[in-house]
């Protein structure tokens, strides 16, 4: 899928991927999220927490880079080839977080991304070199990137790991 390049594409990727994502999310109750797929041992719990855990990640770097403290992308003392150790305890935190609580605490992190995004110029989001700390991306690529491209990405595994019980 092609990146958005301003904020009115930017919304509208946010919005539909994350219709998509709640419309497979409402059919996914306590014991249904529990489940993982056949070939992964993350549970639909984990992934929610991941994506949760994430936007947050993304305002944590904002925050820093506008205060002039160090950001630490993708966090502190981690590199990017060292995200499965990284989001391990993120997945099994969410195994030990009721559904109804995982949620509602991924629904307030997309309102405050979607504020965040909606709040921001054209420039602010698209233009290179803004915030120093986005380095050859935008701000805008790093919000898709925490928000409608995670959205579309669970619910390709949230489908996956549904339809895979459904065949057992």
């Amino acid at each position: 899928m092609v990146a958005a390049t301003n904020k009115t594409e930017l919304l509208a990727v946010f919005d539909g991927e994350l219709a998509r994502l709640r419309q497979t999310l409402a059919s996914v109750d306590e014991q249904t999220s529990t489940l993982s797929s056949p070939e992964d041992t993350t549970t639909i719990k984990g992934i929610i927490a991941h994506r949760t855990h994430w936007m947050g990640l993304f305002h944590q770097w904002f925050e820093d880079g506008v205060a002039g403290r160090e950001v630490s992308v993708p966090a502190k003392g981690y590199k990017w080839n060292q995200l499965k150790a990284y989001n391990a305890p993120l997945y099994l935190k969410g195994n030990d977080t009721p559904w109804a609580d995982l949620l509602r605490e991924f629904e307030t992190a997309c309102k405050k991304l979607r504020s965040f995004i909606a709040s921001r110029e054209d420039h602010d989001l698209y233009a290179q070199g803004v915030y120093a700390w986005t380095g050859k991306w935008t701000l805008g690529r790093y919000a898709e990137a925490s928000g409608p491209s995670h959205f579309r990405s669970a619910n390709a595994y949230i489908r996956k790991t549904v339809r895979a019980a459904r065949q057992v």
